[in-house]
């Protein structure tokens, strides 16, 4: 039912239709339940997984009409849940290259209402999540936010005044009243105070997310390349260096992912066109040891086995395994969502030349529940988490989740 279409160093351990909904996005596994936010469905499901062989889907929790929360974060019991719109259900985006390739406020029409911010959600009891509060952020939503539990959050957020999402901190000292005390953004995303738009025509400078470890962020912003800030001063971040390889590459940065004890960045640029229309991007390795001076040094083998830009859909990366406290963590094994080909281990041992080690395809959704015309049906592995124990919990927009086992070499 569930047989890989390929696989190597990586098994099949159990499968989860998320309680009838199959749409997963973010996936977070916190002491023995994961919580999946949802592309389509508009919520995010709480699947109890304390025995991966056997997950069971306990609670799903519903957003406002036409609000989706597909990105979501774990902590010291409390679940924060971004909210913006559910664009792949509105009409102006059915042509999914409206979204990539343009900023939000040229391609967004509001056409329906939805919420907009983050709601945060007490977990103590994960099979009836509560909702403490609702930070409404007014704009066009939150794409992702980075917290490991304590008092900052750092959100990518549209706001009013600015031409697509930037990087906010937020301060989550009194859950209950969480406010934002900084923020940042590339020249020219702000529209007002007579800042001159700066984006290339058919590209989009917007903050997917930032990871934050040992007091620096790494922002990563679609076409506009990666940042490293000083959070000495989280209320006044500090830009330490801004790098950019969108053009003559794909562009599309999803995750800027550190490996700070040996002065790494790995960068996952994101697949945003179908058929590798735009080309194949790229997974790149950058030497930070003078953070002001990021230098690129190697790229992660591209899957090899078949064609996969004639596949359908999506082919290229989309995330990484972010190494979150409480998870699998290492500095030289990636693990890297690649859509139709599934998901990707690598050895980055030697960091000039990183190998792959093992993959898992899986098969086809076996329905379909991305309604846009001629939606591919095919896999789009979009993200992971990755356990003390190696266990992958692997989402797809349509084929629900697999729990995988990596074997190693």
């Amino acid at each position: 039912m569930h047989k890989a279409d390929s696989a190597s160093n990586i098994s099949f351990v159990a499968y989860s239709d998320q309680g009838g909904r199959p749409d997963g996005v973010q996936v977070i596994v916190h002491e023995g339940f994961a919580y999946v936010g949802h592309m389509f469905s508009d919520g995010f499901s709480v699947i109890d997984v304390r025995d991966p062989r056997h997950p069971k889907a306990v609670a799903f929790v519903a957003m406002p009409p036409n609000t989706r929360s597909h990105h979501l974060q774990v902590a010291d019991n409390l679940l924060l849940a971004i909210n913006g719109p559910s664009i792949w259900t509105l009409a102006q985006f059915q042509d999914q290259s409206k979204y990539f390739a343009r900023t939000l406020t040229d391609s967004m029409d509001r056409e329906l209402s939805f919420a907009a911010g983050i709601r945060i959600y007490d977990v103590k009891n994960p099979s009836q999540p509560r909702e403490i509060t609702f930070m409404a952020i007014p704009g066009l939503g939150v794409n992702r936010i980075w917290w490991v539990g304590g008092r900052y959050a750092y959100v990518a957020a549209h706001m009013e005044g600015y031409t697509d999402h930037i990087m906010a901190v937020v301060d989550l000292a009194t859950p209950e009243r969480p406010e934002i005390v900084s923020k940042w953004w590339l020249s020219g995303q702000r529209n007002q105070g007579g800042e001159a738009p700066s984006v290339p025509k058919g590209r989009r400078h917007a903050a997917h997310h930032a990871i934050v470890e040992g007091g620096f962020a790494y922002g990563a912003w679609r076409d506009g390349g990666v940042t490293i800030h000083d959070l000495s001063n989280p209320l006044e971040p500090e830009l330490v260096s801004h790098v950019n390889w969108c053009p003559p590459f794909t562009g599309g940065t999803h995750t800027a992912l550190p490996l700070v004890d040996r002065h790494l960045l790995v960068v996952a640029d994101e697949a945003t066109t179908v058929d590798c229309a735009n080309g194949i991007p790229r997974i790149w390795v950058l030497d930070i040891r003078a953070p002001d001076k990021p230098v690129p040094i190697s790229t992660l083998p591209v899957p090899l086995g078949q064609d996969y830009c004639k596949k359908g859909g999506k082919f290229g990366p989309h995330n990484l395994h972010e190494n979150r406290p409480g998870s699998f963590q290492s500095s030289e094994l990636i693990f890297a969502t690649y859509l139709n080909a599934g998901v990707r281990a690598y050895d980055l041992w030697d960091p000039f030349r990183p190998r792959e080690t093992a993959h898992y395809v899986p098969p086809a959704p076996e329905r379909m529940i991305d309604s846009r015309p001629n939606a591919p049906h095919v896999i789009q592995s979009g993200d992971l988490f990755v356990d003390r124990d190696g266990l992958i919990y692997l989402t797809d927009p349509n084929a629900g989740l697999y729990v995988l086992q990596y074997e190693g070499e």
